[in-house]
């Protein structure tokens, strides 16, 4: 008899970044700004930037396609869609269901979730919590943003951050030792006005004032954000580590959302670990919120850094201020 406890695994990924490219000496010539200075700064040399009508939901949908081939399943094994976004296509309907019918998944519900960087772990961790409670679930767990929508190329200290991009991730039950073991998460509102989109709610509906004022456009003040995600980022790796019982020797890879390379340089230096533990494509992609996570593992996977059996560590942070954590076995 097998006393294995069940477990949500994830047994695909896949991911979608939009052909353009949006290179730092192209920022040079809509801002003062140069590529020195904003890798020396970020890490980031360049970033993915969605084609004019090209949707979230239209990211998501092809990491999910590329998910679910990996995983050799269909769209109609899917039972549940989880989409993690804050840039999704519209108010309402879910970015979730635009992609259930994109996918033709005839026998799944779906949901948004709203937790900004944090929202693909939270998403995963949600997935394992559905699995956890009936193991016939086949859960699709998707992060997908179009961030240079909401990107305000006057400003330099944040318009040289972000780009675009999806990954996807399909999880099912599993009594063979894999999937997640532990996890953590929580949010602090009193950050919640280190980064903002202000307008565009119930707080402050459009009107011809807040277009005039910029007000639909990301806010990020990077100086406490940096503080806060420095020691947010350590703790959380070395407190989930604690709840599944293991060490950091246990672990093969982190990883991290994709942030800021010296965030993630500092963090490491606080865990006491080399770089090469963490997995990073910042340079590449730049920060695209809950796809970095997502964009990331499946990069990994599909280089051949994470094998079956191996301990990974997915942790992210950010608006809200939010973060999540889960410690996974491959």
């Amino acid at each position: 008899m097998n006393s294995k406890k069940t477990r949500a695994a994830i047994v695909g990924t896949g991911s979608c970044l939009p052909d353009r490219v949006l290179n730092n000496h192209d920022l040079e010539k809509m801002v003062e700004t140069s590529d020195e200075w904003i890798f020396t700064r970020t890490g980031i040399r360049e970033r993915r930037v969605a084609a004019e009508g090209q949707t979230t939901s239209d990211l998501g949908a092809e990491a999910a396609r590329r998910a679910l081939k990996a995983a050799e399943l269909t769209p109609d094994d899917l039972t549940l869609i989880i989409t993690a976004t804050i840039t999704p296509d519209f108010v309402f309907p879910s970015t979730s269901c635009l992609i259930q019918n994109k996918l033709g998944a005839h026998n799944t519900g779906g949901f948004d979730l709203s937790a900004a960087c944090a929202g693909f772990v939270y998403a995963t961790i949600m997935g394992a919590r559905f699995i956890e409670a009936d193991p016939t679930q086949t859960v699709l767990v998707i992060g997908a943003e179009t961030l240079t929508r909401f990107t305000d190329y006057t400003d330099r200290s944040s318009c040289i951050l972000f780009g675009d991009g999806a990954g996807a991730a399909v999880m099912r039950a599993t009594s063979d030792g894999r999937g997640v073991m532990a996890s953590e998460y929580g949010v602090d509102g009193s950050g919640g006005e280190f980064m903002k989109l202000p307008a565009g709610g119930s707080a402050l509906p459009a009107s011809a004032e807040t277009v005039a004022k910029r007000l639909h456009y990301m806010q990020v003040n990077g100086r406490e954000t940096f503080r806060f995600a420095v020691v947010k980022m350590a703790d959380l790796v070395t407190e989930t580590l604690e709840k599944s019982g293991l060490t950091m020797d246990d672990v093969a890879l982190i990883v991290p959302h994709q942030v800021n390379s010296r965030i993630l340089t500092a963090a490491a230096e606080r865990l006491n670990i080399s770089m090469d533990k963490l997995y990073c494509n910042i340079d590449r992609f730049g920060n695209t919120s809950a796809a970095s996570v997502p964009i990331a593992l499946d990069e990994a996977v599909r280089n051949g850094r994470i094998k079956t059996g191996d301990v990974i560590v997915l942790v992210a942070f950010g608006g809200g201020l939010s973060w999540s954590s889960a410690v996974i076995r491959w």
